[in-house]
């Protein structure tokens, strides 16, 4: 008999994280290994976010938080919903977390019972199947490609719905695929959502700010859907502070209740100086983060133009967050020394061990024919990653 739980036993780890760890293993054994693998900003947090933190430490901000977030914050959060997506969630609306993905996960386990289904469109996140697994839910995915640009079509979304339905799951920009939903194509699937009553949308929208198109468009922005739409934001990655563990939701306030209640049994309210800190990245013009939406996107063109370079490669122009999803299959049934290659854990396996460089196999997304590249690194190491990826599938025949 087994002494954990099924819970734990059935829950797959984030592959994500495991290529991450795999790489640092080998980095301390002396392997010169480029990780592409894990998606983190490699620039500073800003400093005046910085001193903000240092503030609220002299200023002794120390204690316990109320569970849904500091209330200062959350009119922060609110302003921030209003100034830049159009969105009005009063303060008693908004729960701040741990992460957006503890965000995810409040909302998900707030709502999914057992054997209801959860729609995810392919790619997806990694933690979002296995969270709703925890749930007990059903994931329904719905398959893209980079010919359709990784987007669902209204379509297919109509399909995908059944009598058990409970809720969507998808992200705008795309973690991996970069790709960003336009204001037509979120009108399209909104005329869809509402024809459904009981079914609910958590748009994650953590990626907001490094979208190379122009403004962001948030699905709650349509009036009639308002009520149905779970909206996840952070400052993670629009501001480069993932160790700071900061995300929020903004929803319907029975939402919002839940999400606390849920939280309140688990982590209760999150860092109270990390919250301090976040807050002046939300008060702050956006145009603060520019400055590396703008690197990112010199590195996303300069990483396609060498992509291209590679024979079998396809290769959609993601328009926002910072990575690349190529479709690989070309390179399934080739060989190399003992190494063959069956699907995408196969190669990225390949590239790691081979090539020195850690990626992360696509089948981690829902795709086994893609690979994702995270281009949020220095301009020399990714030309350096690309160059060793490039010779090490030259080796396959």
């Amino acid at each position: 008999m087994s002494k954990l739980s099924d819970r734990i036993n059935n829950l797959a780890e984030s592959q994500t994280l495991a290529m991450a760890k795999k790489s640092r293993e080998l980095q301390a054994k002396g392997k010169d290994i480029i990780s592409l693998s894990i998606g983190e900003p490699d620039f500073n947090t800003p400093d005046f976010i910085k001193e903000a933190a240092k503030k609220a430490i002299d200023n002794n901000i120390t204690r316990y938080t109320p569970v849904p977030g500091i209330l200062d914050v959350r009119k922060a959060i609110s302003e921030k919903f209003k100034r830049d997506n159009g969105l009005n969630y009063t303060p008693e609306q908004i729960v701040v977390s741990t992460g957006a993905k503890q965000s995810i996960a409040n909302v998900i386990l707030s709502m999914v019972n057992p054997g209801e289904e959860v729609i995810v469109p392919i790619p997806y996140w990694v933690s979002y199947i296995e969270t709703i697994k925890l749930a007990e839910g059903i994931p329904v995915t719905i398959p893209t490609s980079v010919e359709s640009n990784f987007k669902i079509t209204p379509e297919q979304l109509k399909k995908a719905i059944t009598p058990k339905t409970k809720m969507m799951v998808f992200s705008t920009p795309c973690n991996p695929s970069g790709s960003v939903y336009t204001k037509d194509e979120l009108k399209a699937l909104a005329d869809v959502i509402i024809q459904h009553p009981d079914l609910y949308v958590i748009s994650d929208e953590i990626y907001e700010y490094i979208n190379f198109i122009g403004k962001h468009e948030s699905l709650a922005q349509f009036d009639f859907i308002y009520d149905r739409v779970i909206t996840v934001n952070g400052v993670s990655k629009g501001y480069a502070m993932t160790g700071w563990r900061i995300g929020y939701i903004g929803a319907p306030k029975w939402i919002a209740d839940a999400c606390e209640k849920m939280q309140g049994q688990f982590t209760s309210g999150t860092c109270s100086i990390a919250q301090m800190a976040a807050m002046e990245g939300i008060k702050a013009d956006p145009s603060v983060t520019f400055e590396m939406r703008d690197a990112f996107k010199k590195r996303r063109d300069l990483v396609l133009g060498l992509l291209k370079e590679i024979p079998g490669m396809k290769t959609n122009i993601p328009d926002g967050a910072f990575y690349i999803f190529p479709d690989i299959s070309y390179y399934f049934g080739k060989s190399y020394g003992n190494y063959k290659i069956n699907n995408s854990n196969d190669l990225s396996m390949y590239l790691l061990e081979e090539g020195n460089v850690a990626l992360v196999s696509g089948d981690a997304f829902g795709d086994n024919n893609c690979i994702r590249f995270s281009y949020a690194t220095s301009e020399d190491k990714l030309i350096e990653s690309v160059k060793r990826v490039k010779e090490a599938l030259a080796k396959l025949k």
